[in-house]
């Protein structure tokens, strides 16, 4: 299993998941939780901090969880690592993907079930300064029904 490592310091320090499932969500205490994931699910995690000057960090990981034999990226507060889908630094290519993600929540798709190859496609682009391509119903089914054929 997967375990996710997030913390929430108002103002100072606030991770939280912009979409996912967990299978198990553990309390620490009242700042810190640990979610788990089972090998496959993808999930979104956001990780901002701020001092007395403004925001220090705002970044967004898409993270797909991996079995115990597959290799693996290591990605800060998740545990042991995962497949990196996406990864950005910034707060205006994270508010990018936001709006590209509230695009494929509004076409009825649920951003954990998006192709894989969509999210690496958006980062390379977002890393090019290009625009991505959108994610379309018809994009989605044929993800589906490759993915029925896979391994």
């Amino acid at each position: 299993m997967t375990q996710v490592t997030l913390v929430w310091q108002e103002s100072k320090r606030e991770d939280w998941l912009k979409f996912g499932r967990p299978v198990a969500t553990r309390i620490v205490d009242r700042k810190q939780r640990i979610e788990g994931y089972a090998a496959g699910q993808v999930f979104g995690l956001v990780r901002w901090a701020s001092n007395e000057y403004g925001t220090v960090r705002s970044t967004f990981d898409i993270v797909r969880a991996v079995e115990a034999h597959e290799p693996c990226v290591p990605v800060p507060q998740v545990n042991p690592g995962g497949e990196l889908l996406l990864s950005l630094r910034g707060w205006p290519k994270v508010a990018q993907v936001f709006r590209l993600i509230d695009a494929i929540e509004s076409a009825g798709i649920d951003p954990c079930d998006v192709a894989p190859d969509h999210w690496r496609h958006i980062h390379n682009r977002l890393a090019g300064r290009e625009n991505p391509r959108d994610y379309s119903v018809a994009r989605h089914r044929a993800w589906l029904l490759r993915k029925a054929f896979l391994p």
